[in-house]
């Protein structure tokens, strides 16, 4: 595994990650477009991943209480009324159910994601089509239901969009966002189940990812920027979650697509430039 990042590097695609990751715009796109746009040699998926365990752990910090919540529900404990702990329960199984397409499709295309599906003009083509999407859907949705509103046919869904999210350039959030607006989830809520269903899925292909990275040996010299990297991005994680719950509560989706376009211009044109 070739590793070629300074510390200062490492932390500075760990805050894009932080940012990019929960901002409807893409983390695969831009840690694959960046470090071509910017001249530097491209960094491992094993980077990749243990960034993303990095916003794994904001979400969890962020979200800790919603989890313990469920979690107790499930076992018919938890503060509230019989009716709220059974809400809490359907919305914890809704969750593991819409795991399974991410879980299968990632062991399928997990070499192809790796290789062939970090092209830029493959990212481009991603972030522009996405953005498409996000904004009819965030132009269509009722927006009239809540998280507590969830139904299996919202986990499945959902659950069917975030396997997309495995091509750079579509964006967990972007498309999980965008299949909770046609479902016409509010912004917020269709952000906050995006972000409760990232956490297991997100875990467990960052831990299945990583298996490689243990068995095979991590060499002294990679250390440091793993672990600056992956600070970064869960510092800047959490501090963007709270930003976007904000900001959603009061703006539409627009000034994302409106980036996602002008990235995917942007690197079009530096592809060609340079070919």
């Amino acid at each position: 595994m070739e590793q070629s990042l300074s510390i200062l590097q490492a932390i500075f695609l760990g805050a894009v990650q932080g940012i990019t990751e929960f901002l409807p715009i893409s983390s695969s796109g831009h840690l694959v477009a960046l470090p071509a746009v910017l001249g530097w040699k491209e960094h491992s998926l094993q980077f990749d991943i243990a960034l993303h365990m990095g916003t794994v752990l904001a979400l969890i910090l962020y979200f800790w209480k919603d989890w313990a919540s469920m979690g107790l529900a499930i076992l018919g404990l938890g503060p509230g009324t019989p009716e709220e702990r059974r809400e809490r329960s359907r919305l914890a199984w809704v969750l593991m159910v819409a795991c399974v397409p991410a879980a299968v499709l990632g062991v399928t295309i997990a070499d192809a994601a790796e290789t062939t599906l970090r092209s830029p003009l493959l990212v481009a083509g991603m972030l522009a089509g996405v953005g498409v999407l996000l904004l009819i859907a965030d132009r269509t949705s009722r927006g009239a239901r809540t998280v507590k509103d969830a139904r299996l046919l919202d986990g499945v869904t959902v659950g069917l969009a975030q396997a997309l999210a495995l091509v750079p350039g579509v964006s967990r959030s972007g498309i999980t966002m965008t299949a909770g607006l046609m479902r016409n989830l509010s912004r917020e809520d269709a952000a906050r189940f995006s972000f409760l269903l990232s956490v297991p899925v997100t875990l467990g292909a960052g831990l299945f990812g990583l298996r490689d990275l243990f068995l095979g040996g991590l060499p002294a010299s990679d250390l440091a920027p793993f672990v600056a990297g992956t600070v970064a991005s869960a510092v800047v994680g959490y501090a963007t979650i709270a930003f976007l719950l904000d900001y959603v509560r009061k703006h539409d989706l627009r000034i994302f697509v409106y980036y996602r376009w002008a990235l995917a211009a942007l690197i079009v044109a530096i592809h060609f430039i340079r070919s």
